[in-house]
């Protein structure tokens, strides 16, 4: 019996450090900010980090690291990434037996361009990760975890309902963290299927273009379903977890972040690993904290994971406050 059960992507990703990335305001640039370099000549590299992400691999580290039963569904290739993709995973306890290696497929890559205030550009090449299907998930297996933690899915939002109804339907609890790619199908497309969601997760942003609201009063009350529990992060600002009536806030600390890529899954599946654990929304909250924040102080999305469990004190450096 597995405790957690992810599923969702998995790369290679090469983290590039360098003082000569500079941002750039523009308008030209979909984010009003540009990450550049001088064309035509040789840029120096200060630091590289070869690690291994997707947030389908980041989450199961980390439950895995926190003592939970972890195990993986996702797509590799038959090539180098992939072998390294794994090889990462058995480091951390993850059992890999339910991953699909793709013959003469390719791992899904990330360059990441860091620049030295932890702020990057990822260049993404999906590769088979891009190619998931319900012939990829082994639905037998959700009778045999208790919580399925399910990542975007580059989009599929077929697959992904299919996936949340049929681990439902076998006894498992769901957490969802889509992404903004399956958001965009909006309230309407996705209602009956957040029911049967016990743990969603997204950034304010996110929620923002799910919901259609601003607040985050407002995004809760839209968004709630019972006692299923609603996460919103943003950034230094903090996170916020709802159920039911109840909205709880914890902050940040002052932990100086010199790579931010990893803290959104880190903290999901802090969360849960706190959740499964406690039931308890504010332990919940300052675990998933702490694991984000560990990770952001490395390169690398899984270098920073917790290695054990936050003692009280730690805890305790995370202020809880009700909303």
């Amino acid at each position: 019996m597995y405790d957690v059960l992810s599923i969702g992507s998995a790369t290679r990703d090469v983290f590039l450090v360098s003082d000569q990335f500079i941002a750039i305001k523009s308008k030209k640039f979909q984010t009003g900010m540009g990450e550049c370099v001088s064309l035509g000549s040789k840029v120096e590299v200060d630091d590289m980090v070869l690690s291994t992400g997707g947030g389908a691999t980041n989450a199961s580290a980390t439950f895995s690291s926190l003592g939970l039963n972890s195990a993986i569904m996702t797509r590799i290739g038959n090539d180098a990434s992939g072998k390294d993709v794994i090889a990462e995973l058995n480091h951390f306890g993850v059992s890999t037996h339910l991953v699909r290696v793709v013959k003469k497929g390719q791992t899904g890559f990330s360059t990441l361009l860091t620049m030295n205030d932890g702020e990057r550009t990822v260049l993404v090449y999906r590769g088979v990760s891009s190619s998931f299907s319900w012939s990829d998930i082994k639905q037998g297996e959700f009778k045999k975890t208790k919580w399925v933690y399910l990542t975007s899915l580059g989009g599929n939002i077929a697959l992904s309902k299919r996936i949340i109804r049929e681990a439902h339907k076998a006894g498992a609890k769901v957490m969802w963290n889509p992404g903004s790619r399956e958001l965009k199908a909006g309230m309407n497309v996705l209602s009956p299927v957040l029911e049967m969601v016990d743990v969603l997760n997204m950034n304010k942003e996110e929620a923002q273009i799910l919901t259609k609201k601003k607040t985050i009063k407002t995004i809760m009350k839209a968004m709630q379903s019972g006692e299923n529990v609603r996460l919103i992060t943003d950034g230094i600002a903090g996170s916020y977890a709802g159920r039911g009536k109840e909205i709880v806030h914890a902050g940040t600390t002052d932990a100086k972040s010199i790579s931010r890529t990893g803290a959104g899954d880190a903290f999901g599946s802090g969360f849960l690993s706190g959740f499964i654990k406690t039931d308890n929304l504010d332990d919940a909250l300052a675990i998933g904290t702490l694991n984000a924040e560990s990770v952001i102080q490395k390169h690398g999305a899984k270098n920073g994971i917790l290695t054990k469990w936050p003692s009280r004190s730690n805890k305790r450096k995370i202020s809880i406050t009700q909303v």
